[in-house]
């Protein structure tokens, strides 16, 4: 037995075409539909690695924090410090000789 081809002219290569258009359209369809995800995506992810670098700064200012506290907890000698750079004390009998900025609004 032969295989017989009928040409169906015009119609068959119709039905290719527009099943081909169908599935690029679909493709479009699904691209359009997941794009504001893609683009929600890529916001929440350079958000989260903002938020670990806030993280990461905030975590070595703790750092920072801590070892101060500990320092005017257990060292007598920066608890001196303080007193004379923060609060301004002396001990008897020292004189103290402050130097100011000049103003920089002054004429």
């Amino acid at each position: 037995m032969s295989e017989r081809r009928i040409d169906t002219g015009i119609w068959g290569k119709l039905t290719k075409a527009v099943v081909f258009l169908f599935v690029v359209a679909a493709l479009l369809a699904v691209a359009v539909w997941y794009l504001p995800l893609i683009k929600q995506n890529e916001r929440m992810r350079s958000e989260i690695l903002r938020l670990q670098q806030e993280v990461t700064t905030e975590e070595d200012t703790a750092r920072q924090i801590k070892i101060q506290i500990d320092a005017l907890r257990n060292d007598p000698e920066t608890v001196e410090r303080y007193a004379r750079e923060k609060l301004g004390l002396a001990r008897t009998g020292e004189t103290v000789i402050r130097f100011e900025q000049p103003d920089s609004n002054a004429p």
